[in-house]
């Protein structure tokens, strides 16, 4: 058998692969990251300035151990860069008791014993008054843990601590195909092929196209940051802090205050048939006012105060499964191939936990933490 080339390829550094590539050096490999574009771009899902990072994760009980360990790994980042990528000021999820993100974040609260303070209609009208239009039923739930990560920022900085372990970094590199041979993956590209005993697959929205994964699916995600009308200060991040608000059945409207160089961004989270599929061999972002029509809509009842217009508007990528937990893991037909995707809308506060998990996968460690319900296992 030839010598390979590196110990684990990692293909894709958006946010998991970024971060997978910086533990596996951290561990004394040798590991080769592959970045079609170049680091921190904004063609795919890590891009637009800000996410939101809360330890109540309500979209799965066992996502909790996941953000307390990745709360972990980010700060070991930080440290260990000199960069400052997760502030924790804080964080509102609005809507009914009964609702998925006011509901499920108590139950969340509850069942793992996070602190969180629940803010009646009034006392939310009185604290965070930006919020307007609140249903009867309504509450607030403030986690005080929550708070927001810079994603491009944290990316550059998780390939420049794994370029200081040993990593190599390629990028504006396309990878081809990546093709099983004996007990080891070839990974094609234009001009070269690379060996490696194992390949994490962290592609993002183009995994579906690379892997044999049908249960994913591609959706455009529009973005956009808004100016205040009147008054700045109302508007800043220090008094309109990370939110979710469940709007309806099935739609959220989320967002954050504004803080140099960023506006206010805001974005409605409509996931259903309402999403619109994207391709991702289209290199066409040019954006209309159909991504912000419907935000707009809701924002005279709901965030007054604001221009009626956005001041700028971005196209991202969503990567949807029919559960809405992620895909990780290796593929049963090709263990030495292990995919992580599936991102579902709220992939980055986890991004160095689950790099910590993949780079367990790849060296046949016993991952610390519980993924069984992530695993790509489920779906064949």
């Amino acid at each position: 058998m030839p010598e390979a080339d590196a110990d684990v390829l990692v293909v894709g550094l958006g946010a998991w692969g970024a971060m997978t590539l910086w533990q596996l050096a951290k561990r004394g490999l040798r590991p080769i990251g592959i970045e079609r574009y170049g680091r921190g771009h904004a063609l795919g899902a890590s891009h637009g300035g800000s996410r939101m990072f809360r330890i109540t994760c309500l979209e799965h009980p066992g996502l909790v151990p996941f953000a307390r360990r990745s709360a972990e790994l980010w700060e070991a980042l930080e440290r260990e860069t000199g960069t400052s990528l997760l502030r924790r000021h804080g964080g509102l999820l609005i809507g009914a008791p009964y609702s998925a993100v006011a509901g499920g974040t108590l139950t969340a609260a509850r069942e793992h014993g996070i602190e969180v303070e629940k803010l009646t209609r009034a006392q939310l009208s009185k604290r965070f008054p930006q919020h307007t239009g609140l249903s009867p039923d309504d509450i607030g739930v403030w986690e005080p843990s929550a708070g927001l990560l810079r994603p491009e920022a944290a990316i550059r900085a998780a390939l420049d601590a794994a370029e200081t372990a040993g990593a190599r970094v390629l990028t504006g590199t396309e990878v081809t195909a990546v093709e099983p041979d004996g007990d080891d993956v070839l990974v094609h590209t234009p001009a070269t092929t690379l060996r490696a005993r194992r390949v994490v697959m962290a592609t993002g929205s183009w995994l579906p196209s690379m892997v044999p994964l049908p249960d994913l699916r591609v959706v455009r995600m529009p973005v956009t940051w808004f100016r205040p009308e009147g008054e700045q200060e109302r508007f800043h991040l220090a008094n309109f802090p990370v939110f979710m608000r469940q709007i309806g059945g099935s739609t959220i409207l989320w967002g954050c205050g504004s803080e140099p160089p960023y506006d206010v961004k805001l974005g409605l989270e409509q996931f259903g048939a309402a999403a619109a599929p994207f391709d991702t061999g289209d290199s066409d972002r040019s954006v209309t006012s159909d991504d912000w029509t419907a935000l707009c809509a809701v924002l005279a009842e709901r965030l007054p105060g604001l221009r009626p217009e956005p001041a700028r508007v971005a196209v991202g990528m969503l990567t949807l499964t029919p559960d809405n937990q992620f895909v990780l893991g290796a593929l049963p037909e090709s263990p030495n191939v292990i995919v992580a995707g599936g991102d579902n809308a709220h992939g980055f506060k986890h991004a160095t936990g689950i790099g910590e998990l993949l780079a367990d996968l790849a060296t046949g460690q016993e991952p610390r933490l519980d993924y069984s319900f992530m695993d790509v296992k489920r779906f064949r």
